[in-house]
């Protein structure tokens, strides 16, 4: 039924293995803030993780400019050039997004990470060609971003299965909200599959998952990063430790749009400043107490 260039055939597998972390995109005056960016990048790369995701939804991408991607993009690559990048790439229409691809070549990334179309709500067939073009344009591997309630599309078993048989499509960070199709494509082992909900981290790894893509792990990151080494070494006592003593910090930084409750704690500790990028909103009063208390039990358990 579909035919992949043979182009794409040159792909080689790519290894998503550990935590990586979406980096917010700190503003100031309402610019990008590059200086606070790059401390940023800095204090993550030295925590452990596997690689930084850029421009994606915690970077609050869809209120960036295409120049400002590419800033933000370069500015994560010369703070931390040891470190691999993922690059968020979303969009509604295919030939803009091919540039976007195209524009990218010259910059060295581990992965492009791509959702479906917003809005539009193709065919399980168009979902196939939108993905499949893009990962015949790329020479990077694609991350396929399953995340149905940001963009009214929902991949099917059988597309994801389908997607897998291209060499580029590798992985998936996987916020399909659907367990059973999680599952089996864990028993079918052709994708790698990250956590893309945060709060789904230790029980995603526990069945076989490879990492995760975690915007809560701006926090705590070395605790975050013990707590993945600690599954893949089979260690579940430790892990579950390390685990639960996140979960009550997770729950409050998705009770408001993120990464408003993300920049509010990093704005505490002096990272950057507590502003976001309309319709984006600073996190509420009530939502900052809940997050300092969570904050610091971490630091303090009892």
């Amino acid at each position: 039924m579909h035919h992949f260039s043979n182009a794409s055939t040159t792909a080689t597998t790519a290894d998503f293995s550990g935590l990586w972390v979406p980096l917010v995109t700190p503003f100031r005056a309402g610019a990008v803030d590059h200086v606070a960016l790059a401390a940023l990048a800095r204090r993550l790369g030295s925590t452990g993780i596997a690689g930084l995701v850029v421009c994606g939804s915690t970077g609050e991408a869809a209120a960036l400019d295409d120049d400002e991607k590419l800033a933000v993009l370069d500015t994560v690559a010369a703070a931390t050039p040891e470190l691999p990048r993922m690059m968020g790439l979303a969009g509604e229409h295919l030939g803009h997004t091919l540039s976007a691809v195209r524009r990218l070549a010259s910059r060295p990334l581990a992965a492009l990470l791509v959702p479906p179309p917003s809005y539009i709500r193709p065919s399980q067939d168009g979902l196939h060609t939108w993905f499949a073009a893009i990962a015949d344009a790329s020479g990077v591997p694609i991350v396929v971003y399953d995340i149905p309630y940001r963009t009214g599309s929902t991949l099917a078993l059988s597309t994801m299965r389908a997607l897998a048989e291209h060499p580029r499509i590798q992985a998936v960070k996987d916020c399909g909200g659907d367990a059973g199709k999680t599952r089996a494509l864990l028993a079918d082992g052709r994708l790698q599959m990250l956590a893309g909900e945060d709060a789904q981290i230790f029980s995603l790894l526990c069945e076989g998952g490879t990492g995760a893509i975690a915007a809560s792990a701006h926090l705590h990151t070395d605790r975050f990063v013990a707590m993945m080494r600690a599954i893949r070494e089979e260690r579940l006592a430790d892990a579950r430790g390390l685990w639960q003593a996140l979960v009550p910090l997770i729950d409050a930084m998705f009770a408001e749009p993120n990464p408003a409750a993300v920049k509010a704690l990093l704005a505490h500790q002096g990272d950057l400043a507590d502003e976001l990028r309309a319709p984006m909103t600073p996190a509420s009063a009530a939502l900052r107490t809940r997050l300092l208390a969570a904050h610091a039990a971490v630091l303090s358990p009892r």
